[in-house]
């Protein structure tokens, strides 16, 4: 009894003694803004084109990837940048491996594995504008929009030392151009531009299936712009139904479960930690728009409308908050969601868009 006390207790203080950096990109000005304590601390400059930028996070390490093709490491606590590399003219993503970065190429029809240093390792030529690229386990996924091909590679070291890409298996004919992708356990799942469906492979037995969406009595074609804001829950899948005013719920196995009336094109779904809500962001004339949903009663229970385009929204691991990037009028909205009041306004953001969430655990 003891014994467990004393683990509570230091689990207690372990959360106590972890705060949140909030890294949010500033859409316009090459720039990123650090806020601590829901106040702008410091500013990240020179970081390339950060117009449509995604920072991801490794250990006490970030990688920021820009619209101009650059990939650029820093220190988290530092803010310092240690290495930057240039992969192509423009690049839309990347993913971070045990003991590499890997980069898909939209202009120079490449994927580049660097080490975490930068340094350039292999360069995979695919002839395409590459996107969606994921890891699971020491496989590789991407997708080629312009051939319509899915891409497995296998890292034939296991993650021992520097990976040694060999191509497993390309999935040909899978759809109209895909565009974006997402990952959950073995499940790669893959959105299309031109196809009314979306397509997903089972990576432990390396076969593609299509899934079909359906709104009323038509299919719908698929245009998620970045599935990184799909949302999975312990039971659900989320999917924003860009083109119709609906978010679609589905079970883990796909099945569809129901159609959720919204106000506007939804763009972003965010699930919140504990997930039980589901906030959602808008285009067109909604842009300004953020609803609430109830992921149990699968309904709509709040909605906020800012004065300015909400570009994007994260929710804190560490308390009921959600923030909202509102770019038009450079600031962050928080939202607590125990009352659903706006309580805060971070000013000074310029331009702000995509918020990313570092945890610091104090020494």
């Amino acid at each position: 009894m003891k014994k467990i006390f004393i683990l509570l207790t230091l689990l207690l203080v372990n959360t106590l003694l972890s705060e949140e950096k909030l890294f949010i990109i500033e859409r316009e000005t090459n720039s990123v803004a650090v806020i601590k304590n829901e106040k702008k601390v410091s500013r990240m400059n020179d970081m390339g084109n950060t117009n449509h930028s995604l920072i991801k996070f490794d250990g006490d390490k970030g990688f920021i990837i820009s619209r101009d093709g650059y990939i650029i490491k820093f220190d988290n606590n530092t803010e310092k940048i240690e290495a930057r590399y240039k992969t192509s003219n423009s690049a839309i993503g990347f993913t971070i491996g045990k003991k590499y970065v890997a980069v898909a190429n939209y202009d120079d029809t490449s994927v580049d594995i660097l080490d975490k240093d930068l340094n350039l390792i292999k360069k995979i030529q695919t002839g395409s504008r590459n996107v969606g690229i994921k890891i699971y386990k020491n496989y590789l996924v991407f997708a080629q929009m312009d051939s319509d091909t899915l891409s497995v590679y296998e890292d034939i070291t296991k993650g021992e030392k520097l990976p040694d890409f060999r191509l497993v298996k390309n999935f040909k004919n899978i759809g109209i151009m895909p565009f974006d992708a997402m990952i959950k356990d073995n499940k790669y799942i893959v959105g299309f531009f031109k196809s009314s469906f979306f397509g997903t492979i089972d990576l432990d037995t390396m076969t593609y299936k299509k899934v079909q969406i359906y709104l009323a009595d038509r299919k719908l074609v698929l245009k998620v712009p970045h599935f990184g804001l799909w949302s999975i829950s312990n039971s659900k899948v989320f999917v924003p139904a860009v083109g119709d005013n609906k978010v679609l719920v589905y079970d883990l196995d796909f099945n569809f479960v129901k159609n959720i009336e919204i106000e506007g094109l939804p763009v972003f779904t965010s699930l919140s930690p504990n997930q039980r809500y589901l906030a959602v962001t808008h285009s067109g004339d909604k842009f300004p728009v953020v609803q609430i949903i109830d992921t149990q009663e699968l309904k709509v229970i709040k909605r906020f409308e800012f004065k300015g385009k909400v570009l994007h929204l994260r929710w804190s691991k560490q308390t009921p908050n959600l923030y909202i990037s509102v770019n038009d009028t450079n600031y962050v909205a928080v939202v607590d969601s125990k009352s659903w009041n706006v309580v805060n306004q971070i000013e000074n953001i310029e331009k702000p868009s995509g918020i990313f969430l570092y945890e610091i655990k104090e020494k």
